[in-house]
């Protein structure tokens, strides 16, 4: 089982430089792999990644839209969850359910009013974490710069305290409370769990 996070970036010709969130999310990409094989940029603002682990396939679309929304843009993406039947020298040339799963689902979101939705082999599951990701869109389509910012390092530093964070951000405390009560990050977190758990389970 691998997961495909297949997406594109909203309004990206609102910035006149492109190169302003495309290095950036190619940095962050090349964390998790070499293109083309693992992840591709295609069109100028539409990509895809495969997630070898599809259990850390939620972090990373977080991660993703943490990065695009401190720019101050948006990002919609599709996490298609399955088995991959065949493996060619670029992502795009890859084919299995995880792939159809994810372009099934892209393809929805427009219709669906949504910019992040999961299909996996499992409806129940689809439904019940399509839920949580569309009340935490309410708040994650609507996160400040600074909020993303704050949201990106607590994913990429879990262990760390607040006073962690202030430090590494260079804000006092009482902010970093402020910012992760607006960017509500414990009920990010927690959709983020309960999806790991989940996920867990069902590949178990």
């Amino acid at each position: 089982m691998i997961a495909i996070i297949k997406g594109d970036i909203i309004s990206s010709r609102k910035i006149n430089n492109p190169e302003v969130w495309l290095l950036p999310l190619k940095k962050l990409f090349n964390e998790w792999g070499t293109t083309p094989k693992k992840w591709e940029l295609v069109w100028g603002d539409s990509f895809q990644l495969e997630v070898d682990s599809p259990t850390e396939a939620l972090r990373k679309a977080m991660l993703i839209k943490t990065l695009i929304r401190k720019i101050g843009i948006d990002v919609r993406m599709a996490i298609g969850i399955g088995k991959k039947t065949y493996a060619g020298t670029r992502i795009s040339e890859s084919n299995g359910e995880a792939f159809i799963y994810a372009g099934e689902k892209f393809e929805e979101l427009e219709k669906e009013k949504s910019n992040l939705l999961i299909k996996s082999p499992w409806p129940d599951f689809d439904e019940e974490m399509n839920l949580y990701l569309r009340l935490a869109s309410v708040f994650m389509d609507n996160w400040t710069a600074a909020s993303a910012e704050l949201v990106e390092m607590v994913l990429r530093e879990p262990s760390f305290t607040q006073k962690e964070i202030g430090t590494r951000l260079g804000i006092k405390q009482n902010s970093v409370s402020g910012r992760w009560k607006r960017a509500h990050v414990d009920e990010l977190l927690a959709v983020e769990k309960i999806y790991r758990k989940k996920m867990e389970k069902l590949q178990s």
